[in-house]
């Protein structure tokens, strides 16, 4: 005797070796042998074999219609002989029978199973909807492999394009265009970046990156709502007396956050300004503009371009523009002239007459360091304050590398990037690629820099430190230690931060770029307002969650940011490479085989630099670069330096290092090809199986 028996959501057939009240030992036609328990026995015969028995059934039963059964099929609780029967005819055999169960079994959306091989019909409304799905999905499935069929043939389908960014970065890996990339791709053996290339989903290296940008950080687009307009500020403001203060950017530069003065020189007192663009004395928290610049929390830069944290006509309002007179946040501290010790400091709400917005480029090469120590003439405006003001910043910057424990090496410098059109014009829109850059060394630590951060550290110090007296919660950045991989947190303690060498800093002078300071700026005018009752009046109270809310937001997105503006800027150093036929480069080595470009800012993997030691000096000769992966690499062709040397002869920078290899590293996509190997859910439920 034979037994058909359901095992695991299969039908296995085999001969009966013995046979229990409620249970029977089973031998199938492997030689394996099974212990069934009888409740899971749906059918006893003699007559076929039983591998003869599931092959005839599932023959038979692919000829069954499923709508005429579901006709055929009585309208309460049935068995599937009794199907058969109805079905085929009144004297069904064993393979009829075999038939009518494996149709019945995978059709759930007809038959609903009720027990050991009893079925009820489904209502029509449930089978009518069922069919309909199945349809769907059927011409879903064949949507997706015409797609891939395309894809295969370079020819990218319209909502593949448009689903780009979604499909390689944050993919749904159940919607269609997913998987007909994965699957062209495999059919292909083609990488899915490879295979998106050649069928023309991506227009150009330049918009690839940009477009992946605003996907991923602006996906409701990057304009401002047309209704939004800056507040006026309402305030009655006393105009600073005897102030004459003066800016110093980049000439790029149109929010204009922060200007300097001087008063005193010569009297033995000096009072030192620093004058701060007051927008929150008119945007109040919650407001339709504050509710903008908190979405996006920083202003975006990039080579040629920038996205405002506010629109430029707001930001206009409040920006420190040079022939007038600008509502200001002002810290002002007196100290001698002589020593330079501070005697006080004090913060007022006021306007300030801005004189002059004084621009980097124009004057990096005449305000040096020695037309400011007198030993070279200094024929420039405000002459007499930025040499005072060059004093000042060495001494806090000596001041702080004693409690950082070490002096500050700025042994790297920064670079400018300048994009032009055809014309020789700086791009009036969003850049698209293929403007001419240029790229020029700027070197860290010139005078009129140090100037102008030392004054911000000086003002952020303070100001931090005067929140904390008054309980004023704001949020401040720290630093626990200078040891490796201790990194700067933002928080709402004023913590010391080492790696500034200070006691407790704030990030408060650029709330027109930043939301954290526009936030800090609150909380500062209510401290200038209210003094030491000023905790009940400011906005954000001690250990408000909002707070904590803002810290997060603005950590991942300042995070994404800067991340961008790196990866753009990588961009353009390999189309300088190309626009100007640079195949090698002099290099210092790092760690891991990578090498760092004397003249450019470009870390890239050279074969032959493993094993040499940090700071060795090399020639570079350069693969081709890759504008898409953004992936470039070499191969070390000459040593220009001694080679007796050794790691303990190289200057080290830990810092300048962190990070360095995921530069080097390409582009990281979230396709995985391995998703076409995933087995598909069976519309049916199991297949019989022998």
């Amino acid at each position: 005797m034979n037994a058909l028996f359901e095992d695991a959501g299969k039908f296995l057939a085999g001969r009966v070796l013995s046979e229990a009240e409620s249970s029977m030992q089973v031998e199938l036609d492997s030689g394996k042998r099974v212990k069934v328990k009888a409740a899971n026995v749906l059918l006893k015969f003699d007559k076929p074999a039983p591998a003869v028995l599931i092959a005839e059934g599932q023959r038979l039963a692919e000829e069954i219609d499923l709508d005429l059964a579901w006709e055929f099929a009585p309208e309460g609780e049935f068995g599937f002989a009794d199907l058969a029967r109805d079905y085929f005819d009144a004297g069904a055999g064993t393979s009829h029978q075999a038939a009518a169960l494996f149709r019945l079994f995978g059709a759930p959306h007809y038959f609903r199973r009720m027990g050991r091989g009893q079925f009820r019909k489904a209502p029509e409304d449930i089978v009518k909807a069922a069919l309909l799905a199945i349809e769907k999905k059927a011409q879903l499935a064949a949507q997706i492999e015409g797609w891939a069929a395309e894809l295969v043939a370079g020819r990218c389908p319209q909502p593949v394009r448009e689903q780009l960014y979604k499909i390689l970065f944050k993919p749904d890996k159940n919607a269609p265009e997913y998987k007909a990339v994965v699957d062209a791709a495999k059919k292909a053996q083609r990488a899915p970046l490879d295979l998106l290339v050649a069928a023309g989903a991506i227009d150009s290296p330049y918009q690839f990156h940009w477009r992946r940008f605003l996907f991923e950080q602006f996906p409701k687009g990057a304009g401002f709502p047309a209704s939004l307009v800056a507040p006026e500020i309402r305030d009655e403001l006393p105009l600073a007396e005897g102030v004459r203060a003066f800016s110093i950017d980049d000439s790029a530069t149109t929010e204009i956050d922060d200007a300097l003065s001087v008063q005193g020189l010569g009297s033995g007192t000096i009072v030192f300004g620093v004058h701060i663009a007051a927008p929150a004395l008119a945007i109040q928290p919650d407001s339709a503009v504050d509710k903008v610049a908190r979405e996006r929390f920083s202003t975006v830069y990039m080579p040629g371009w920038k996205l405002t944290m506010l629109p430029d006509e707001v930001v206009q309002s409040y920006t420190l523009q040079e022939g007038r007179d600008c509502p200001a946040v002002s810290l002002y501290v007196t100290m001698d002239e002589a020593t330079l010790e501070v005697k006080s400091s004090v913060t007022k709400l006021e306007r300030v007459p801005i004189v002059a917005n004084l621009r980097h480029d124009r004057l990096d090469a005449v305000v040096t360091e020695a037309a400011l120590s007198g030993e070279a003439p200094a024929d420039f405006d405000f002459a007499p304050e930025l040499a005072f003001g060059w004093r000042l910043a060495r001494h806090l910057k000596a001041q702080r590398e004693v409690v950082r424990g070490k002096p500050e090496n700025f042994n790297r410098p920064d670079y400018n990037f300048r994009l032009v059109d055809a014309d020789g014009q700086p791009p009036s829109a969003p850049p698209d690629g293929r403007e001419t850059v240029v790229i020029s060394e700027r070197r860290r630590g010139a005078p009129l820099d140090t100037i102008v951060a030392e004054a911000m550290i000086l003002a952020n110090n303070t100001w931090g430190g005067w929140l904390a007296e008054l309980g004023v919660p704001g949020i401040y950045r720290s630093q626990a230690s200078m040891a490796p991989g201790v990194k700067v947190r933002m928080s709402t303690k004023a913590l010391p931060h080492a790696g500034m060498g200070v006691a407790h800093y704030t990030w408060a002078t650029s709330p027109l770029r930043r939301y954290v300071d526009l936030v800090n700026q609150w909380q500062i005018i209510a401290c200038a307002r209210h003094g030491r009752t000023a905790a009940l009046a400011a906005h954000f109270k001690p250990k408000d969650t909002a707070l904590f809310a803002i810290i997060s937001g603005f950590d991942a997105a300042y995070s994404a940011y800067n991340g961008f503006q790196n990866g753009i800027e990588r961009y353009w150093t390999l189309r300088w490479l190309q626009q100007n036929g640079v195949t090698e480069l002099d290099c210092a080595a790092m760690k891991d085989g990578l090498v760092r470009a004397d003249t450019l800012p470009l870390v890239l993997r050279a074969v032959g630099a493993d094993g040499l030691p940090r700071g060795a000096r090399v020639r570079v000769r350069l693969g081709e670069p890759d504008l898409l992966t953004l992936e470039i690499g070499g191969s070390v062709i000459a040593r220009l330096d001694d080679p007796t040397r050794s790691d303990d002869d190289a200057v080290i920078e830990d810092e300048a290092e962190e990070g360095a290899e995921a530069a080097a590293t390409g582009l990281a996509l979230a396709i995985d090809v391995a998703d076409a190997d995933a087995p598909a859910a069976a519309d049916g439920g199991a297949a019989p199986a022998a």
